[in-house]
Parts: structure tokens; C-alpha cells; sequence
């Protein structure tokens, strides 16, 4: 089951967030008359929602920082569990609908009804394919987002908090034992991941379950973690060793036996597994690749136009490049240039922790380069603060290069930039400026805190998602960077570039491998071809857009739309546009379909006038 959650994503079959069924049926349901009455009434209506949303969803609570009688428990991973959560979000929808008349809510209130009504509406289309996406993978796989959840948002502030962690652990038999069920059934279907993926998930099982308590090397992933946690607490070592104990026990009787079973399945589906990459080779692939476009972009795109979109736009930053290659005085056609940023050592940091460490201390010179410039180009600027992680050892091999944690919105845990830092080849340091640009500020940092500080609008606006508004923001912010003055080192410059092709050539290669039956080699020689990415990365690209068909078009088709908007409104405003004005109307309203975002750009435009 892929979680279809309104949390950071734990695509696993732990966790469910749509609402159970409401007290009152939509017949039931009072009618409410006078807009006053609407609009306290749709606020209350969506605070109820929330409230039994998260009756059904431990783990969203620990999202948000809750802890309380749940902590400690997984969500029901169930097939049937998610048939009722969705049941009970049709159920909602209609009594949204029979109780509430738009024309009587506030501007605010009926842009909630609206956006209410597009995510069911995505919702039931994903629905039809509930049983297509690959319950384990090296992206989302229940292997590795299992032990990330316990050491990044499980918190253990009291004694109380770690007994929570065990019971958790104790819980991770189960629910891996349903997970692996449910591989079983989709196998038995023909909804089995390519080949090549199974090697990642047996390799991040095997991680988890390696050193101590399992066997005597150094503490595995989850013991190092909880072990350090509970050093931390206020008690005495007495206790905190009867815990460890007792995590230990847990480990062994829960954990190991789930994940070895788990390896078990994964090797004896591998033997059977075929070596076709695309989604077209499901029945009614066709349909379900267009659902999942139409999901992740917001539009009516059909794959054919978000090819042609992808050659168009590569076309377009060959040039831009070409321009770079004069000022950088590199000799040669692109090919030759592209080679050229490919190879020279100068472009990339050693190998070890000595390369991660320069890393990281370049990343911090982005973020200490943008930071004083932020409020000259933003009104609104998030309070919450923003910290630089690398990813795990036991899930880095598999890992994409890099990723954001949003914030708790009760700040205990602050927003988080995971760089990958497992092979130092596959993070050129030409991109590490528009990487941090991209997943710190201006982008995912500043979008997602915003969005999860803001004040009287429904928690599925505040928690929610929409993917091409969200990665739109996080590509627009990479040029946003340059717009403001920096990327002053044409290198620098040139990896900004590259990442913008890399997000071009997803639409080219995304619809190639799940429209147009192209091989992972044939994705890949295409990427080589057209761009500088590392070798390593270029695969890893490639296996994360065969296994999360559609998500990789939603970056470049954002994006786009967001930079028409703003030459729109600058175009019609002239002297009157005011930069501050239209981020602070884009960020705002929190993340909205594309057709929406237009709506409230035009708004403002008019507005403005």
C-alpha cells in the first residue's frame, strides 16, 4: 500500500491519513443559512476532520510533534483500512458539499471548499490504482522509511517517550509482516518492480539488522539511535539501562524476524522478477501513468506534450549553457564542454569524510550568501529554523542525492536538508549552491515552513501537498538565487544550469521509459548524451523515475508556471509590480493546484491596479 499522506512521504503500509467517516451523514447533516454561520460553521467542519483525520494516524501526530496516548503505535497498514479511509474521505466531501454553499463562504473559506474539493477529486483518481505502486522500492520502501521515522521523528524527551520507542519497535513485526503480505498479492498480479530494484531493498533490510543487538559489531541503526537518545534523558543509568534492555529484547523478537522474513520475500521475487522498466506494461498501464500526470502536474498534459515540452526545454538550456562555456573559456562543442565539467577533479570534493565535510561547509557559504538578501525579496519569512544533515549510512546507498523534512509546527524539530553524501563522484560541487537553493532558501525551507506556520486556514491545506506547486517553487527558487546575484563563479552558474536540464530531461525521459517503452538504457544513454550528470547519478535518477512514475514531470511544469506568472504580473503591473508582493501571493495560500495559482496571481494583479 503507497501511503497517500499529507506528511513527509512514508510510503509504506503504516500509514493512512484520510479521515475516518463523520459523526453525521450528509443527510443528516444540518443546513447552515447565513454567511456568518457558513463560515464559522466550514471551520469547524474542518477542524472536525483534522481531529478524526489524526484519530486514525499515530503517525501523523508524530509529524506534528503530538504525543500522547498514541505514541508509541503505527497507523493500520491495511488494504481494507485504506478502503475505509477513502469511503470516509467521499463521505466527508459530500457533506462539505450538502452543508456548505460557496457563494456564501469568505474569499478565504471558499478557496479551502475548492481545494477540499481538488484533492478528493486526485484522490479518487489514484484510488482506481491503489494496488499499482510497489509497496517496496528503493525510494519509499517500508526497509529504510521504518528506522528514518524512528530516528528523525520519533522523539524521546522523557522515560515515558522511550517506552513509546519500544512499543514501537515491538510494532515493526507486524507491520512489515502486512507490507510483505501485501508484496505477496501484487506480485501474484504482476505489480513487481524491475529487477534491478531488488538488490537496494535487500541491502537497506540487511543494514538495519546488522551489529549489535543482532550480532556482535558495532550498534545497529535503530540501538545506536535509541541508545543515544536515552543518554540524553534526566534519569538514572539504572533505568536507562533496563530501557536499553529492553530495546534490545525488541529488536531481536520483533524486528530481526520481520526483516529477515522480508529479505526472504524480496530474494525469492527478484528469481521471478522481469527486467521491463516502464508502468506501460501494467493492464491499463496507459491509464494509470496519464492519473499519475495528471496527479503530480495539475494539468491535462497527455504524456506526448510532456515529451515534446521536455525536448523543447533541453533545447532551450543547451544554449544558456553555451553562453557559460564562452565565459568559462572551455573549448569544443556541448559534448565536449559537458565532458569537461564531468571529469576535471577541481569540480568535484575527495572521496571520504574529508569531501563530505568540504561539502557541507560550501553548502553553509550558500546559505550565509542568501540569507541577509531573503528580505528584500520576501515579505513573509518563516520562524522556523533550518539545519544541514547527511543522510543516514543505512539508507544512503539508496538514497536520493538530496531531500527536505519540513518543521514541526510546534517547533520541536526545526526544517531539514538531507545531502547525500555516500559517493562524493555524484555531488559535483558546481550544483551545491542551487541544490541548497532548491531544498533550503529560497525553497523548500522557506515554502514548507511558511506554509506550516500559517494561521487560520484547515490543517489540509497547512500539512498538505501539491507536487508541482511545491517542486515548481523549489526549481523557481534556483533561478530565483540568480535573479538576486549570486552563482557569481560561472562554474557555479553552470551547475545551476545542469540542474535545471537535469529537471527538463525528466520529461523526456520520464515519458520516454512509462509512455514511449523506452529501457532504463535507452534513459540513460539519453541523459549521458544531453547533460553533464555524473555517471552514478544518472542512473540513480533514472531507477528513482522508473519506480515513481510521473512525480519527476511535476518539477519543470511548476516551475514554468510559476515564471509566467511573474513575467505575467510584471508585465501588467510595470512600475507597480512589487516582487515581495507576488512571493508573498504565490506562498501564502500554501500549496495549490497550478489552475488555482493563476487564479490568485491574477487576483493580485488586479489588485495591484
Amino acid at each position: 500500500m503507497r501511503l497517500k499522506t499529507t506528511m513527509p512521504v512514508l510510503a509504506i503500509a503504516l500509514a493512512s491519513v484520510s479521515a475516518p467517516a463523520f459523526a453525521q451523514s450528509p443527510a443528516s447533516a444540518p443546513a447552515v443559512a447565513t454567511e456568518a454561520d457558513q463560515n464559522a460553521a466550514i471551520m469547524a467542519f474542518f477542524e472536525e476532520y483534522d481531529a478524526q483525520q489524526l484519530a486514525r494516524s499515530p503517525l501523523s501526530k508524530s509529524y506534528r510533534g503530538i504525543k500522547d496516548s498514541d505514541y508509541g503505535k503505527w497507523d493500520d497498514g491495511s488494504d481494507e483500512a485504506e478502503a475505509r479511509n477513502y469511503d470516509a474521505e467521499l463521505s466527508a466531501l459530500k457533506e462539505m458539499k450538502a452543508r456548505f454553499d460557496p457563494a456564501k463562504l469568505s474569499p478565504e473559506n471558499r478557496l479551502s471548499y475548492r481545494l477540499f474539493e481538488k484533492r478528493a477529486a486526485r484522490g479518487e483518481g489514484a484510488f482506481k490504482y491503489n494496488d499499482y505502486g510497489y509497496v517496496f522500492d528503493q525510494m519509499n520502501g517500508a526497509q529504510s522509511q521504518i528506522p528514518a521515522f524512528m530516528i528523525n521523528i520519533h522523539r524521546v524527551d522523557t522515560k515515558s517517550d522511550a517506552r513509546a520507542y519500544v512499543n514501537r519497535l515491538y510494532g515493526i513485526g507486524p507491520a512489515l509482516t502486512e507490507a510483505v503480505g501485501q508484496a505477496k498479492t501484487r506480485a501474484a498480479k504482476g505489480i513487481m518492480p524491475p529487477k534491478w530494484v531488488y538488490p537496494y531493498v535487500i541491502t537497506d533490510s540487511r543494514n538495519v539488522i546488522t551489529g549489535a543487538p543482532f550480532d556482535n559489531g558495532p550498534d545497529a541503526p535503530l540501538f545506536a539511535d535509541f541508545k543515544a537518545k536515552v543518554a540524553k534523558l534526566a534519569i538514572s543509568q539504572t533505568e536507562k539501562d533496563l530501557l536499553i534492555a529492553d530495546a534490545a529484547q525488541a529488536l531481536n523478537a520483533s524486528v530481526k524476524p520481520a526483516y529477515e522474513a522480508l529479505i526472504s520475500e524480496m530474494t525469492a521475487q527478484e528469481k521471478v522478477a522481469g527486467t521491463d522498466d516502464g508502468i506501460w506494461r501494467f493492464p491499463d498501464g496507459a491509464g494509470y501513468y496519464a492519473e499519475r500526470l495528471s496527479n503530480y502536474t495539475t494539468t491535462d498534459m497527455t504524456p506526448d506534450q510532456i515529451h515534446e515540452l521536455g525536448l523543447a526545454q533541453v533545447a532551450r538550456i543547451h544554449k544558456e549553457m553555451q553562453a557559460v562555456q564562452k565565459k568559462m573559456g572551455v573549448k569544443g562543442d556541448l559534448k565536449a564542454y559537458f565532458n569537461y565539467m564531468r571529469t576535471t577533479p577541481k569540480f568535484y570534493a575527495p572521496e571520504g569524510d574529508a569531501g563530505a565535510a568540504l561539502y557541507l561547509a560550501e553548502t553553509q557559504k550558500a546559505q550565509d550568501a542568501i540569507t541577509p538578501l531573503l528580505p528584500k525579496w520576501f515579505g513573509t519569512l518563516p520562524k522556523a529554523p533550518l539545519v544541514v544533515k547527511r543522510v543516514e549510512a543505512f539508507r544512503e546507498k539508496s538514497a536520493g542525492k538530496a531531500f527536505y523534512q519540513r518543521p514541526a509546527p510546534d517547533g520541536s524539530r526545526p526544517g531539514t536538508y538531507y545531502a547525500n553524501l555516500y559517493k562524493m563522484a555524484d555531488m559535483p560541487l558546481t550544483e551545491v549552491e542551487a541544490l541548497f537553493y532548491h531544498e533550503g532558501v529560497p525553497g523548500h525551507h522557506l515554502q514548507l515552513a511558511i506554509q506550516t506556520e500559517l494561521k487560520d486556514v484547515p490543517a489540509f491545506r497547512k500539512f498538505g501537498g501539491v507536487t508541482a506547486y511545491s517542486e515548481g517553487w523549489g526549481l523557481y527558487s534556483e533561478k530565483l538565487a540568480k535573479d538576486m546575484g549570486l552563482y557569481t563563479d560561472p562554474a557555479r552558474d553552470f551547475g545551476r544550469l545542469q540542474l535545471e536540464l537535469h529537471r527538463a530531461i525528466r520529461l523526456v525521459v520520464d515519458s520516454g521509459l512509462h509512455h514511449k517503452r523506452w529501457t532504463r538504457e535507452q534513459a540513460i544513454k539519453y541523459v549521458e548524451d544531453n547533460s553533464a550528470d555524473a555517471p552514478g547519478g544518472i542512473v540513480k535518477a533514472i531507477e528513482r523515475y522508473i519506480i515513481y512514475p510521473g512525480q519527476a514531470t511535476a518539477y519543470m511544469v511548476g516551475r514554468l508556471k510559476i515564471s509566467e506568472l511573474r513575467d505575467k504580473a510584471q508585465k501588467a503591473l510595470g512600475p507597480k509590480f512589487d516582487v515581495r508582493g507576488f512571493h508573498d501571493t504565490v506562498l501564502k495560500s500554501g500549496p495549490v493546484p497550478l489552475d488555482v495559482l493563476e487564479e490568485q496571481v491574477d487576483a493580485w494583479i488586479a489588485s495591484r491596479k
